[in-house]
């Protein structure tokens, strides 16, 4: 099934979960946009490069333009909005299209909206009651963040034996020399990094770059 579809399929039946709209997607690359041809440019390399997935973070003002410009765009590409820390941000990214959300930490306001709306969310977190939380809420997804902070795979192994069924995104920390080591956990679904499309090479634009680090990660998978 293609991405468009399973995106399509999630959205329509109101799964809170981000994972079948991955469809099978490793790595999501975290990334800050400041202009369209930013936004579009990477965007339009991750698609060719068949990493068609990522997380703009509403760190500057642009962040949420360039979510309602790759989605018109690129609606075949996975678009979550990171760093949303509040209500009045979960509603804005709703109203540019993103896809689904993503938080740095975990709220009752953020759940609460996120399942009124509903809209796949991906709440951070970093303790067992943050985990119970987000299982209360239905949920059976969370990042891990700050992940090689709070304990890294160690974390991860131990979140395993009272939350078996709950997955993990871990974000914060993976670079190109750990990633493998998060992925070979059995409850981690995918990872979440910049190493992929650093800001250096999105401010100057070198998408043959980027795309030479998307095929090196397609081949070490």
């Amino acid at each position: 099934m293609s991405h468009t579809s399973v995106i399509a399929q999630v959205e329509q039946n109101g799964h809170l979960n981000v994972e079948p709209m991955l469809n099978g997607l490793p790595v999501v690359p975290v990334v800050v946009l400041d202009n369209a041809e930013q936004a579009i440019g990477l965007a339009q390399t991750l698609v060719k490069a068949k990493l068609p997935v990522i997380e703009v973070t509403l760190r500057n003002d642009y962040g949420l333009e360039a979510i309602r410009l790759i989605k018109a765009e690129l609606p075949e590409m996975l678009v979550m909005a990171g760093t949303v820390t509040n209500q009045a941000q979960m509603l804005a990214v709703i109203d540019a299209g993103g896809d689904a959300i993503i938080s740095p930490g975990i709220s009752e306001s953020l759940l609460k909206t996120a399942t009124d709306k509903q809209i796949p969310y991906l709440p951070g977190i970093a303790t067992p009651s943050e985990a119970m939380l987000a299982l209360q809420y239905g949920l059976q997804e969370c990042k891990l963040f700050p992940a090689t902070v709070v304990g890294g795979v160690g974390a991860l192994k131990a979140m395993g034996g009272p939350f078996p069924s709950l997955r993990f995104c871990p974000t914060g920390g993976i670079n190109e020399e750990n990633y493998q080591e998060f992925l070979a956990l059995s409850n981690v679904m995918c990872v979440g990094g910049s190493w992929i499309a650093p800001s250096s090479l999105i401010k100057a634009q070198d998408w043959q770059a980027i795309e030479q680090r998307c095929l090196t990660l397609a081949e070490s998978l």
